[in-house]
């Protein structure tokens, strides 16, 4: 009997976080937000009102750690397929729009050391 009780707990608590995780931000938002930013990304200059409101969106939707997490990833997903990308003006995007977001814009940061 407490073997079943507290199977039903480890159940019950396995789903909580997979209903929290569930809550977080996906990678089509991450790309709505950034999508704004495609000619910044690839031109450099000046990366614009619509970008930077994309980059803040971005980072009120990553108040946690696990947020910040999966947006990385796909982050990293975006720049893997953008061939294209400036490395440099990826970098310097929230610094341009003058917010911090946590999440480094680069194909190689390890995402799993986001905090």
């Amino acid at each position: 009997m407490k073997g079943a009780a507290l199977a039903l707990v480890a159940m019950a608590v396995v789903i909580a976080l997979m209903a929290n995780q569930a809550e977080g931000i996906t990678c089509s938002q991450v790309n709505k937000s950034l999508g704004p930013c495609a000619s910044y990304l690839t031109k450099g200059g000046d990366p614009g009102p619509a970008c930077c409101n994309g980059v803040r969106g971005l980072k009120s939707s990553t108040p946690y750690p696990a947020d910040r997490r999966a947006a990385c990833v796909c982050i990293k997903q975006l720049a893997s397929q953008a061939h294209n990308i400036k490395a440099d003006a990826a970098a310097a995007l929230p610094g341009k729009c003058g917010v911090s977001i946590g999440v480094p814009i680069r194909a190689d940061v390890d995402c799993n050391r986001i905090s």
